[in-house]
C-alpha cells in the first residue's frame, strides 16, 4: 500500500471531473480525495501500486467527453490512511493553472429528462447537468463554484441540493443546476402586458411569433432577435428595423435527435461534414448551399446560394422549437456593428424600436458570446467568427513568452488574445470598434481575461496602424506597447497553427492594413518565418477615392482601376467627377495594393453594385454566380508579375464586356486570381526554398477561390495551409500578434 500525490491539468473545470474521479477511485477500490485548486485538479489516493497506475491510466482514458485532461505529475507522499475517498472543497493557490470552459450545448440525457412526463424537470427549460450548460457566460471568478457564477443568487431547494452533494448523482457539483421550484424564470412582455411562468411564456411567444411579430428572446451568451423564417414581410420588418437591408440571416432549425438533418435539408443541400459540424457539440452557425428550388423566402439571404444554419443547444432554444415545428430566424440581439446586448433593462432600451416583443429570463449573462459560425473549405473547416461554444479558444505555443502580454487586434470584427509562457487564450467575437458600447465590451473583455485567467499582462500588442481605435487604447495604457504591421499579424495565423513548417511562401489578402511602406497592403506575398517576414511581391498598387468609405463603396475600387488604365469615359454618378477630381489631385486618396478591393471592384464591374451595407457584400455576391464549368477547364487570364507587383490590368476588358454571361466573368476572374497565386509559388520556388504556402485574410474566406487554389496546387504537388481554430479575417488578428511578438522578443 502507498499514498500518492496526482496533478492533472487541462480542462478539468466544469466538466464533471471531479465526480468522475470519484467514481473511478470507488472502481479501483482507492482511499482519499480529489479537490481543485485554481484550474488544477489534486488527487491524493492510497492503495495498491498497480491499482493507482491503473486508475491514472483510467483518468485519460475513460475521462468526461467534454474534459481534456492532462496528468502532469505523480509522485509518492507520506502514507495517510483514509476511511474513504471524498470530494473536498476547492481552494485557491498562488500558482494558477486555469482552463475556462465554453458554454455547451444540452446533453442528450438532459434532452430526454425535459421530454418525459415523468421527471421533475420535465419542460423545464433551464435544464443542466455537468455534461452540459452554460460555463464561460455565467463564471464571475474562480474556482468554479456556484457562489462564483451568476447562479449564486438561485439558492438550491432540497431536491436540487441532494442532487449537487451526492457524487454519483450526473449533477453532483453541476454549477448551473436548477429546477422549476429553485431555478431562473421565463417572462413574456409585449407592450405592457407580462406574462410570466415558463409554459405560459413560451406559449406567448409562440402566438407573438405566428403573428408575424419579432420577439428579442434572451439566451446563454446574449439575445437573438427571432422571427417566423417563412415569413417574408416579418423578415423584411427585421431588416427596415434594424437597418440590416442584406446581410444574410441565419436560420434556427428544430433538432430531431432520430433525423438530426430532418429538417434542415428540406431547404439545404448539405456534406455528410456539414451535417457532422451543425450537429457537433459547438453548435455553430454552418454555412451551407441552398437547394435550387428553396422554399425559403429570398430575402433571409437576397443575392446568396448559402445561408447559415444552426441547432437549438440550450433547453430554452430546444424548448421553443418543439413548440414551432419549423425554422425561425435568429439574429444577434444587438444593435448593428455593436455587441450583442446580454442586459434585460439594455435590451429592453435599446431594442425597443426593432422588437415587438421580449422573451426573458432572470439569470443574468456575466458577459457575450455571440454564435460562432464556420464553413466548410475543400479538405478543412473555417472558423469565420469565434463565440459561443467554441471560445475562449486556448492554443499552446512553441516558445514560452518572457512576460504576461494582451494582443487587442485590428478594429474590425475585435478579438482580444492573453498569452503567457506557451499559452494564448483568444476571446469569443467582440464587434467593430466604432461605438462607445463596443469600446466599452473590449474593456470589459481584456479585464476579464486577465481577471479569470489569474494573469496580470506586462507588455500589450497592437495594430501598426494609429487609427483603431485599438490602437489607440494600447497607447492610453500604462504598459510597454509593441507594433505589429496588419499583414504580418495575418501571417502570424497560420505559422502559429502549424509550428513544424520551417519557411512559408504566405499570402495575405484581405481589404486594407497599414503596411511597412506607410501605404495600404492588402495583397501580399511574403517569404519567411514569424518574426522575419521578407515582403516578395503584392498586387499593382491604385490610389482609393474617398479612403475608407471604398470598403462600403465598391464604385469607388471599381473607378479606381479605371482612373489607373486612363479609362475616364465612366457616366457621372454617386458624384464620380467630384471624387475624380480628388484623385487626380490626390486629396482622400490613399494608395493601396488590396486584393479585398480588386474583389470589390470586380463585384462592381460584373454586377452593377455601387454600394453596399455590409462588409464584403459584393465578392459575396459575385461568389455566388459562379458557373461550375470553366472551373473544370481550368479557364483563367494570366496576371503577370512585373517588378514584384501582381498587375491586374489584364483582368479589365473582361470584367467590363457586357456582352459575356455574368457568371462566366465572375467564373474567370476567380480562377484568374486562384491562377495567380500559383504562378507565384511556381515562380519564387526557383529563389526561395519554402515549405508550404499559407492563406491567410478575409478574402480567403471565399469557398469557391480556396477550392480552386487548393485543387491548382494538387496538380502542382504544392502544399497549402488554412488557419481552422482562429479566424483567417481580422478576427484573428489578435493571435497572430502573439505570434509576432513571440518571435520578436
Amino acid at each position: 500500500m502507498q499514498t500518492d500525490k496526482i496533478i492533472i491539468k487541462g480542462q478539468v473545470q466544469g466538466v464533471g471531473f471531479r465526480p468522475f474521479i470519484y467514481r473511478l477511485a470507488q472502481q479501483f477500490k482507492l482511499t482519499g480525495k480529489v479537490t481543485n485548486i485554481s484550474g488544477e485538479v489534486e488527487v491524493i489516493c492510497t492503495g495498491p501500486e498497480q491499482s493507482i497506475s491503473a486508475f491514472i491510466k483510467a483518468i485519460t482514458e475513460q475521462s468526461p467527453p467534454l474534459a481534456k485532461p492532462q496528468v502532469s505529475s505523480r509522485r509518492s507522499i507520506a502514507f495517510n490512511h483514509f476511511d474513504a475517498f471524498e470530494i473536498t472543497v476547492s481552494q485557491k493557490s498562488t500558482h494558477a493553472d486555469i482552463h475556462i470552459p465554453p458554454d455547451f450545448f444540452t446533453c442528450d440525457d438532459c434532452l430526454d429528462e425535459m421530454s418525459d412526463p415523468a421527471q421533475r424537470r420535465y419542460r423545464y427549460p433551464f435544464t443542466n447537468c455537468t455534461q452540459c450548460g452554460p460555463r464561460y457566460t455565467i463564471i464571475k471568478s474562480l474556482p468554479y463554484d456556484r457562489p462564483n457564477t451568476s447562479m449564486a443568487e438561485f439558492p438550491l431547494c432540497d431536491e436540487c441540493n441532494a442532487e449537487y452533494v451526492n457524487p454519483i448523482d450526473r449533477r453532483f457539483h453541476a454549477q448551473p443546476l436548477a429546477c422549476e421550484k429553485c431555478g431562473p424564470e421565463l417572462s413574456f412582455k409585449k407592450q405592457n402586458v407580462v406574462v410570466n411562468g415558463n409554459e405560459a411564456a413560451i406559449q406567448a411567444c409562440i402566438e407573438s411569433i405566428s403573428q408575424g411579430d419579432i420577439v428579442a428572446i434572451k439566451g446563454i451568451g446574449g439575445y437573438h432577435l427571432v422571427c417566423d423564417a417563412l415569413n417574408a414581410v416579418a423578415i423584411e420588418k427585421l431588416r427596415e428595423r434594424k437597418h440590416r437591408p442584406d446581410k444574410p440571416l441565419a436560420i434556427m432549425f428544430p433538432f430531431n435527435p432520430d433525423r438530426p438533418e430532418a429538417d434542415y435539408n428540406f431547404y439545404t443541400e448539405t456534406s455528410a461534414t456539414e451535417i457532422e459540424l451543425i450537429n457537433s457539440p459547438q453548435r455553430p452557425i454552418v454555412l451551407v448551399d441552398k437547394k435550387a428550388q428553396c422554399n425559403l423566402p429570398e430575402n433571409i439571404a437576397p443575392g446568396l446560394n448559402q445561408i447559415g444554419v444552426f441547432l437549438p443547444y440550450s433547453p430554452l432554444h430546444h424548448f421553443l422549437l418543439n413548440h414551432w415545428q419549423g425554422p425561425l430566424v435568429a439574429t444577434s440581439g444587438n444593435i448593428s456593428g455593436e455587441p450583442v446586448i446580454t442586459d434585460n433593462k439594455q435590451a429592453e432600451h435599446r431594442l425597443a424600436n426593432v422588437c415587438d416583443a421580449f422573451l426573458q429570463h432572470n439569470r443574468p449573462i456575466v458577459r457575450p458570446a455571440d454564435d460562432s459560425v464556420k464553413r466548410q473549405m475543400f479538405n478543412t473547416t473555417m472558423l469565420i467568427r469565434g463565440g459561443r461554444g467554441v471560445a475562449p479558444v486556448e492554443l499552446a505555443m512553441q516558445k514560452k513568452l518572457k512576460d504576461p502580454v494582451i494582443a487587442v487586434g485590428g478594429h474590425l470584427k475585435a478579438t482580444v488574445a492573453l498569452a503567457w509562457e506557451n499559452r494564448v487564450i483568444i476571446s469569443p467575437h467582440i464587434s467593430n470598434l466604432d461605438t462607445p458600447r463596443s469600446l466599452e465590451v473590449f474593456q470589459q473583455v481584456i479585464d476579464d481575461l486577465q481577471s479569470l485567467y489569474q494573469v496580470k499582462a506586462k507588455q500589450i500588442v497592437c495594430d501598426a496602424h494609429p487609427g483603431y481605435q485599438s490602437t489607440r487604447w494600447a497607447k492610453q495604457q500604462d504598459l510597454p506597447v509593441h507594433e505589429i504591421y496588419h499583414h504580418h499579424a495575418h501571417a502570424g495565423v497560420v505559422a502559429g497553427q502549424f509550428p513544424d513548417i520551417k519557411n512559408w511562401l504566405m499570402f495575405c489578402w484581405d481589404g486594407v492594413g497599414l503596411g511597412a511602406d506607410g501605404t495600404l497592403w492588402g495583397g501580399e506575398t511574403f517569404f519567411g518565418k514569424s518574426g522575419n517576414w521578407q515582403h516578395l511581391a503584392g498586387f499593382k498598387p491604385f490610389y482609393l477615392p474617398g479612403g475608407d468609405k471604398a470598403g462600403r463603396e465598391p464604385w469607388r475600387s471599381a473607378s479606381a482601376l479605371r482612373w489607373e488604365t486612363g479609362d475616364f469615359s465612366l457616366p457621372d454618378i454617386n458624384n464620380s467627377k467630384l471624387a475624380l477630381e480628388a484623385w487626380k489631385k490626390k486629396i482622400n486618396s490613399p494608395q493601396s495594393s488590396a486584393a479585398g478591393r480588386l474583389f470589390d471592384a470586380a463585384s462592381s464591374m460584373i454586377l452593377g453594385i455601387t454600394h453596399g451595407s455590409f462588409e464584403g457584400q459584393g465578392p459575396m455576391q459575385l461568389e455566388a454566380i459562379i458557373e461550375a464549368t470553366p472551373e473544370a477547364n481550368g479557364e483563367s487570364i494570366s496576371l503577370p508579375i512585373v517588378k514584384n507587383q501582381i498587375d491586374w490590368q489584364p483582368l479589365l476588358p473582361v470584367l467590363l464586356d457586357n456582352s459575356l454571361s455574368k457568371s462566366y466573368r465572375a467564373t474567370l476572374f476567380h480562377n484568374s486570381m486562384a491562377q495567380s497565386i500559383i504562378d507565384q509559388a511556381l515562380q519564387f520556388k526557383k529563389q526561395y526554398d519554402f515549405d508550404a504556402i499559407g492563406l491567410s485574410g478575409g478574402v480567403f474566406q471565399n469557398r469557391y477561390l480556396v477550392n480552386r487554389i487548393m485543387t491548382l496546387a494538387n496538380n502542382h504537388e504544392l502544399t497549402v495551409c488554412l488557419p481552422e481554430q482562429i479566424p483567417v479575417n481580422d478576427g484573428g488578428l489578435s493571435y497572430g500578434q502573439v505570434i509576432e511578438y513571440l518571435h520578436h522578443e
